[in-house]
């Protein structure tokens, strides 16, 4: 991790369609009729500035090499729940490295910055990963076809 940095993602980065590309080939098959172009499109919106929508990149110089995002709704069958954290992804050959851990723990900080302190993700196959961050399994559900848990974390003020 020691020539990772992590930075906050804004609209006209040139590594917008890199993230977008990583996030559509990861999760494009739960959202169906999807364009590459839209998913483009929809990762510029959720740049914000600070809070919900934020995105984060974690850059090796000048190469991107993972993303999470901290969003208002990830789950159309769970809308009463927010904010989630989501579409956290790292590069195959750059896992391993502590790079989603760093990933999940600086959307935490967002989380906290901004006066939250309950959040939401869930996932198919990565439950380990958010137990050993401190992430408590809510429900196991079928969501678009995939068997996933919704986690949450409580996170002190």
């Amino acid at each position: 991790m020691h020539d990772i940095t992590l930075q906050r993602l804004s609209a006209d980065d040139p590594n917008i369609p890199i993230v977008a590309r990583w996030t559509f080939g990861a999760w494009g098959h739960l959202h169906p009729g999807l364009t590459l172009e839209e998913a483009i499109e929809l990762t510029k919106a959720e740049c914000g500035s600070a809070a919900v929508p934020s995105i984060f990149v974690a850059m090796n110089g000048e190469l991107p090499v993972g993303t999470a995002s901290l969003v208002a709704d990830d789950m159309s069958i769970r809308s009463e729940l927010t904010p989630w954290l989501a579409s956290v992804f790292v590069v195959p050959e750059w896992r391993g490295k502590g790079i989603a851990s760093a990933l999940v723990q600086r959307v935490e900080a967002e989380v906290l910055e901004n006066g939250m302190e309950h959040f939401y993700l869930y996932t198919p196959d990565q439950q380990a990963l958010y137990r050993r961050l401190a992430w408590q399994e809510e429900e196991t559900l079928e969501y678009r076809g995939e068997t996933v848990t919704l986690m949450s974390r409580q996170l002190a003020q």
